[in-house]
């Protein structure tokens, strides 16, 4: 017998506990070596978004702040960026880069109340596939822009299109505790992967003129085998079920992984496939 579905406010609950807890202070350990992974599709999003001297922009899961950064170089000191994570852990690292046009604040995008009608852009690097009640959390969005505004973000498309996730998590599999398997509408990193759901969530959160494209790139996941193998427990998928076995399954688990990888090693590291969805749209 399945358990009762999860309230969104269980679901918020959850994500709010996770990116406060080990996800945030995970994602801060591994800080440099996502910054260089995710390089190309930064760069990709931040085209994407176009941000102009003098415009108010909103940086959706800011993390430590590295997107709100090159937004606030791009709005200039006639503008000014807004950048909201859930998670304290990540905001206070962001503090620390006292950005003379940007302001950071710990909440959830979703409900916070922003200034109705003030931005010009909604911005998000992969901060957007967590929300608990993703309409209604859209809804908030549209709300902040202004009427000629836009919003542009990226998200991931499904796990059997990223290879740099699935392979070294299939590798492991046998060896380590099951890991937790999210429902279709629960919040989660590829949550987003199903191009018609984020059709169907923009659509009923009043956004309009959507454009969904997906954008293929090499991920590098570390400078070689050993070093993505040793980094493999401390962040993503693979931390709580490494936390939950016992020593001897870990060994094989990450014994695993290295043979998984080994056909992916380059002269520049390893790096792996990686599948996204690039989204614009505008008010409705």
């Amino acid at each position: 017998m399945t358990g009762a579905a999860k309230s969104a406010a269980d679901l918020a609950a959850e994500q709010a506990a996770h990116w406060n807890g080990p996800g945030g202070q995970g994602w801060l350990r591994a800080q440099a070596r996502l910054d260089h992974s995710l390089v190309e599709i930064g760069r990709r999003v931040l085209a994407l978004a176009n941000a102009q001297p003098a415009e108010k922009v909103v940086d959706v899961g800011c993390g430590p702040g590295g997107t709100t950064a090159a937004l606030a170089a791009s709005v200039g000191p006639a503008g000014h960026v807004l950048g909201v994570d859930i998670s304290r852990v990540l905001i206070d690292a962001a503090l620390t880069r006292r950005l003379a046009n940007a302001t950071f604040i710990a909440g959830d995008a979703g409900t916070h109340p922003f200034d109705a009608a003030s931005a010009d852009l909604i911005f998000s690097r992969f901060g957007v596939m967590f929300f608990a009640d993703p309409v209604a959390s859209f809804a908030n969005l549209r709300r902040a822009l202004k009427p000629a505004g836009r919003l542009a973000f990226v998200c991931w498309r499904p796990p059997q299109d990223n290879p740099w996730s699935l392979v070294p998590v299939k590798a492991a599999a046998p060896f380590l505790p099951p890991l937790p398997r999210p429902g279709p509408e629960d919040p989660g990193q590829f949550s987003f992967g199903d191009r018609a759901r984020v059709e169907r969530i923009l659509t009923g959160a009043g956004f309009a003129s959507l454009a969904i494209e997906p954008l293929d790139v090499q991920m590098w996941m570390g400078k070689d085998v050993a070093d993505v193998v040793a980094n493999a427990g401390r962040f993503g998928p693979l931390a709580r079920a490494f936390a939950e076995a016992d020593p001897e399954s870990v060994t094989k688990a990450k014994a695993a992984i290295a043979e998984a990888l080994a056909p992916h090693v380059t002269t520049e590291g390893v790096s792996l496939p990686g599948a996204c969805w690039l989204v614009s749209a505008t008010p409705g």
